[in-house]
């Protein structure tokens, strides 16, 4: 009797820890309730045809995976030591099912590798929009026939050390850690980066695009719905790389319209000298609006050359395809053409144009038309 009992308390008590195991792991459950599937449901119709050939890939490989996982469930069950299995010992061949075995796979390989190609092609960020969403083209069909195309908002974007500037040059300002987009417009990012390599990613509308300084990269996307979306640095930079994040609001013209005549008035002028001190590492800046933006600003950041007493790198690479600083450079020059010509059955090349002096910048800001002089 006190044998039973001890048994029925023993499970009793193993009951218990079940449901305690059970309980403690529903606090989990509780967390991954408020996660939010912005790659599988996202606002912009570029992040929307990626989601879609995601998960027809994956539908297209599970395929082959569910009944592979199925049949090893099936052989395990089906010839299991106590089974009485039919045992074919010299059985080494079946056409149908070496069949099966290898043309699906391939069909699979090969449906997979053809939308992955359109779908690289026609996702191209740099490739401009040909559609705002399904069924709605980037043309506007007119009365007379013509169709008109909707002109893209043009979004100059500058990864810092460790925040986001956004240029609007149309607009004549820009924000920093905040960009404000109409819905069912047209977007083109034109990115590049301050000091080290970066990377920009806004999931809900689109693939993330590197940011590299003194390089240009570009991003077309569009959103469709309005609302608050998260953008951040998707590549390591530095010590301030995980607060490195913005908010990307889709908004309707009038609400757009409104944001910007609102940097106009309250926003803070932004020229080289107030971008300079900018550019200075700093975390977790507060978003804000700038006014006054210089049209060439961002052409100097990405030439490298906001600082006056720094050479650009169109002028340095004009210099370079000219001899180089000075005539120790020809020799390098005539080094590598000296023959070229010659050797295919041309006539010998004429003497390249050189560069005999270089201003300073006290010259090129001092004194008006000073110029570097160029010889034959």
């Amino acid at each position: 009797m006190g044998i039973e009992n001890g048994g029925s308390r023993i499970r009793e008590v193993s009951s218990l820890l079940r449901i305690f195991r059970i309980l403690t792991v529903l606090p989990v459950f509780a967390l991954l309730g408020g996660c939010q599937w912005v790659l599988l449901s996202p606002s912009g119709d570029v992040a929307v045809q990626q989601r879609n050939l995601m998960l027809a890939s994956t539908a297209l490989m599970l395929l082959v995976i569910l009944p592979v996982m199925a049949l090893t469930i099936f052989f395990a069950w089906r010839y299991r030591a106590s089974a009485r299995a039919t045992y074919h010992p010299d059985w080494n061949h079946s056409l149908p099912l070496e069949v099966v075995i290898w043309s699906v796979p391939l069909l699979i390989i090969i449906i997979i590798g053809a939308m992955t190609w359109m779908g690289t092609h026609l996702l191209d960020p740099y490739r401009p929009l040909n559609r705002i969403s399904a069924g709605k083209p980037t043309v506007e069909a007119k009365a007379g026939g013509n169709g008109v195309r909707k002109e893209p908002l043009v979004i100059q974007v500058v990864a810092l050390d460790w925040k986001w500037l956004f240029l609007y040059p149309a607009q004549g300002i820009a924000s920093l850690n905040e960009v404000v987009a109409p819905v069912d417009q047209p977007i083109e990012f034109r990115i590049t980066a301050s000091s080290v390599m970066n990377s920009l990613f806004i999931p809900a509308l689109a693939g993330q695009i590197y940011a590299m300084p003194g390089m240009q990269t570009k991003l077309n996307a569009v959103i469709n719905h309005p609302g608050d979306f998260e953008g951040f640095s998707a590549n390591y930079s530095g010590a301030g790389f995980s607060d490195m994040r913005f908010r990307f609001h889709g908004v309707d013209d009038t609400a757009f319209g409104d944001w910007v005549q609102n940097a106009i008035r309250t926003g803070t002028p932004l020229g080289r000298e107030e971008y300079l001190v900018l550019e200075r590492p700093s975390e977790r800046e507060p978003a804000r609006q700038f006014r006054d933006v210089p049209s060439d600003l961002f052409g100097a950041i990405l030439d490298m050359c906001v600082d006056p007493a720094k050479m650009c790198m169109r002028d340095m690479m004009a210099m370079d395809a000219k001899g180089g600083g000075g005539k120790e450079g020809i020799h390098i020059v005539a080094a590598l053409e000296y023959d070229k010509s010659v050797r295919r059955g041309g006539q010998p090349m004429p003497p390249r144009p050189f560069v005999t002096a270089i201003c300073t910048p006290t010259d090129v800001y001092g004194t008006a038309g000073a110029t570097a002089r160029v010889a034959n």
